[in-house]
């Protein structure tokens, strides 16, 4: 009775006085994560302030009304100009056509190939993830003279075409490789059930193995669509005339005019601010669709928690065994 009287009269001391109690080690203990934690916080705030600092100069002088790095005062005129350019916007509408149609054909190839080379053995298995591996290895500069020469070989005109062909060879192994690291996370006992269960190999491709590949297949066409959209290498090497996108009109403008000039710094700032639109709907979307979807549950997992094959045995009010 004694000891527990004590206990509490304790504990009613250290709820009211902690600090009377605590070691001196850890008051050096708290006093070094302190510091530690300021160091850091600091560490971040210069790394946040040296990668945003480009941004923050860009956006302030594209409401700048003259042409130099001087301010002379605060315009909306590169704005009206970006707006009434119509060499810009048919730059545009083929950066938007060319990334749309490549990421497309680019996410069916890789995510057909991926699910070949996953469920299927076959001689050149290997070889084909090697090849499939090559067009990111190598140097985009070598890929776009090696598909220029391709091209002019072949008698193809250069144009919107050779730059939907390059441009869906540069993304395929991109969406290749997501989607191949998603299936290896894969449970085949959920598609050995569905062919327990009388579905087709054409049936379980497309309700169990699609929709629980569908976040590497997502991620896949997305990056598909960010590199296409920003690849200017490969593109300046198979562009012809009328054909250019985005950043090799960006370039054309910039070797004319001898530096980025304010209509260039508008043209950024409308990009960052629909990248990031784009980049927030994906996202909710996203989270949309892996609510919804069911990850069905293996059968083993089942047996497991039903106790065996053929359920879990209880015993009876007489003794017995019963099954459930």
């Amino acid at each position: 009775m004694s000891w527990n009287f004590k206990n509490i009269v304790r504990n009613a001391i250290t709820s009211i006085k902690p600090g009377k109690i605590q070691s001196e080690a850890a008051r050096h203990a708290r006093r070094a994560y302190r510091r530690n934690l300021s160091l850091s916080n600091t560490v971040f705030a210069v790394t946040i302030f040296f990668l945003f600092l480009p941004l923050l100069v860009l956006i302030l002088y594209s409401f700048n009304s003259s042409t130099g790095m001087n301010w002379t005062g605060f315009s909306l005129r590169w704005y009206n100009r970006l707006v009434n350019s119509r060499e810009l916007w048919r730059a545009f509408r083929n950066s938007l056509y060319i990334a749309s149609t490549s990421a497309i054909t680019a996410t069916i190839l890789g995510t057909m190939g991926a699910i070949g080379v996953n469920w299927y053995k076959f001689r050149l298995r290997g070889y084909v993830q090697t090849i499939s591996f090559l067009p990111m290895i190598l140097p985009e500069i070598i890929i776009g003279v090696s598909l220029s020469i391709f091209f002019a070989g072949l008698g193809i005109p250069l144009g919107l075409f050779t730059i939907y062909v390059a441009h869906t060879t540069f993304n395929l192994p991109f969406v290749f490789l997501m989607v191949m690291a998603r299936l290896d996370e894969f449970d085949f006992s959920i598609i050995e059930a569905a062919r327990d269960l009388g579905a087709t190999e054409r049936e379980t491709l497309f309700k169990v193995t699609l929709p629980i590949c569908m976040p590497g297949i997502m991620s896949g066409f997305l990056t598909a669509v960010t590199l296409s959209l920003e690849d200017f290498v490969i593109t300046f090497f198979v562009a012809g005339p009328g054909s250019s996108t985005l950043p090799v009109f960006i370039y054309s403008a910039i070797t004319r005019k001898g530096g980025v000039t304010p209509l260039i710094s508008a043209l950024s700032v409308v990009m960052i601010l629909g990248n990031r639109c784009a980049f927030y709907h994906a996202q909710e979307v996203s989270e949309i669709y892996c609510r919804k979807i069911v990850i069905p549950e293996s059968p083993r997992d089942s047996v497991n928690k039903s106790g065996g094959k053929y359920g879990r045995k209880k015993r009876g009010k007489d003794g017995g065994n019963t099954h459930h």
